[in-house]
């Protein structure tokens, strides 16, 4: 296509970007998305697809790319930077008021127990507290200078003071010293960076050089007198204001194909799942919901799950930010599970053997996992009754075929006098075969702090392999019997994703959750 016939095709990004640019041969200086946001006002986006038009139609070229690593403080690097770290707080609160004990110090400062207790435990490794014979926090050492703190404290103090003060709080590790980039591999998480001050990541410059045919391109540009300013569709704003009079508009191509048109089709995995619920429906089961949102009570402390807990950690449970706990949660279920855990209440267990802690049990976080839905309906369910729910979960995890961090399951629960595990591997079995389509089905011993025994049932994909579908069990008395269930009552949790993708002759997750409407047809057409 010669240049003439060519500045026809081109949008107006394309147009301003050859005028601004193209001189002499073409091999000018390298252009990148950040130069043109600085001197053409063009937005990321609109810069990349600028590019990728001209090289597709072979005015421009890549010329090089790069990556270079970056540190973004994140709200809770904020807080820090605002109220104080941790450690900083509590060596002020002691040289202010003297030895205390640890729970008088997280009254004090208002921190959770959790966060006193890993940094008292770092400034004894560090030589700057002690306990006293009383099991008192004491100063000690270094500490007792007035303002002298740990190096790794002092590194992150410095680093919180250069985010606040930088654009966007984003530090270049290319700007940094060999010290302070030390300090922040010890504080910066490239994932599940909520607990942590910094969030690291990468980000890549593409650079484009101009072919040596882009100056004839601008060369017919100016003959035309096309500036990229031309108008192109029609607004109320440009009839109102009468601009359209005076403005030169872009050509129209009326041979243009038109849309393609759809009728409306149901979504195959929401048919899926609509599939679903209809079979167990129809087996007797009475299907229950719940809220998005959950407490760390129903979460986990109803489902026996102790308090400390390596699942209610960070990276694995999305804590809700504002606001952080639920005004209280219910009587008597408070009680009799707080007895449980500390000395197993009622059902002839020893429970955990800690302190329960009512504060904590308060907090907010996205539905981990489906049980609970389960553990709410244990105190309003009938003897006998079969329960179902469809749970949209919420969890940290690395995303890949078989694994999401937001995905589904439908959880149940059977009670009655005769129910056994024998029951409850009929039901697995219903699941892989009849609703996932297995051919090939297992059964491997499992361990859930609210189930004993405890099952995982195993599937073989034809092209993944051998993968977990869910997890079953008989719940314990130390679940049931705080909400006066006297009966076995068989559970589980089946990754209903999963299901589908062997449903769907899928081999991989997210594709259930496509951005590719032509992937999505072509799956509903095959049902």
């Amino acid at each position: 296509m010669d240049a003439r016939s060519l500045v026809k095709s081109l949008h107006p990004l394309e147009v301003k970007l050859l005028l601004r640019y193209a001189s002499g041969d073409g091999s000018g200086e390298e252009l990148d998305a950040a130069r043109l946001a600085r001197e053409l006002g063009y937005k990321e986006g609109q810069a990349n697809q600028a590019f990728s038009w001209l090289a597709a139609k072979g005015l421009a070229a890549e010329s090089s790319r790069s990556a270079a690593s970056f540190f973004e403080l994140t709200p809770f690097g904020r807080e820090l930077a605002d109220k104080g770290i941790a450690e900083e707080r509590i060596l002020g609160l002691l040289r202010a008021k003297g030895a205390l004990r640890l729970p008088e110090i997280c009254a004090e400062l208002g921190l959770e127990q959790k966060d006193v207790g890993s940094a008292f435990g770092l400034l004894t490794k560090e030589g700057f507290v002690a306990m006293d014979a009383e099991k008192r926090a004491a100063l000690v050492g270094s500490a007792l200078a007035p303002g002298a703190l740990p190096a790794r404290v002092a590194s992150l103090r410095a680093l919180l003071g250069r985010g606040v003060a930088s654009e966007a709080g984003i530090l270049a590790e290319a700007e940094l010293s060999p010290a302070e980039r030390e300090a922040m591999a010890g504080v910066a998480k490239k994932r599940g960076a909520a607990d942590a001050p910094f969030r690291a990541f990468e980000r890549e410059t593409v650079r484009y050089r101009l072919d040596a045919a882009a100056p004839q391109v601008k060369t017919a540009l100016e003959a035309e007198g096309i500036t990229g300013e031309e108008i192109g569709p029609v607004t109320p704003e440009l009839l109102e204001k009468g601009s359209w009079k005076t403005g030169t508009f872009r050509p129209y191509n009326v041979h243009s194909p038109t849309a393609r048109l759809f009728p409306g089709r149901r979504n195959p995995y929401c048919e899926f799942l609509e599939g679903v619920k209809d079979k167990l429906v129809s087996l007797g089961f009475e299907e229950f919901d719940g809220s998005l949102v959950e407490t760390e009570f129903w979460n986990g402390d109803a489902l026996f799950m102790p308090q400390f807990h390596s699942a209610r950690d960070i990276h694995d449970v999305y804590y809700v930010a504002e606001p952080t706990k639920a005004k209280s949660i219910e009587e008597p279920h408070l009680s009799a599970v707080a007895a449980t855990h500390e000395n197993g209440g009622q059902t002839g267990s020893r429970g955990w053997g800690y302190s329960f802690d009512r504060e904590f049990t308060k907090r907010l976080l996205l539905r981990s996992q489906g049980t609970v839905l389960s553990a709410r309906q244990l105190h309003k369910a009938t003897v006998p009754g079969k329960y179902f729910g469809i749970a949209r979960c919420f969890r940290y995890d690395k995303v890949d075929a078989t694994h999401l961090s937001d995905f589904y399951q439908t959880e149940g629960i059977v009670l009655g006098e005769d129910v056994s595990l024998r029951t409850l591997l009929g039901f697995l079995e219903m699941f892989a075969v009849e609703v996932a389509g297995a051919k090939e089905v297992k059964y491997v011993p499992g361990y859930f702090p609210f189930t004993e025994p405890s099952v995982e049932v195993h599937i073989k994909h034809p092209v993944l392999g051998w993968f977990e579908l869910g997890g079953a069990g008989i719940f314990r008395p130390e679940v049931t019997e705080p909400f006066g269930v006297k009966v076995p009552v068989l559970a589980w949790g089946i990754g209903i994703d999963r299901m589908a993708l062997m449903a769907l002759g899928l081999n991989d997750l997210r594709e259930l959750f496509s951005s590719d409407i032509e992937s999505v047809r072509l799956r509903r057409a095959k049902l």
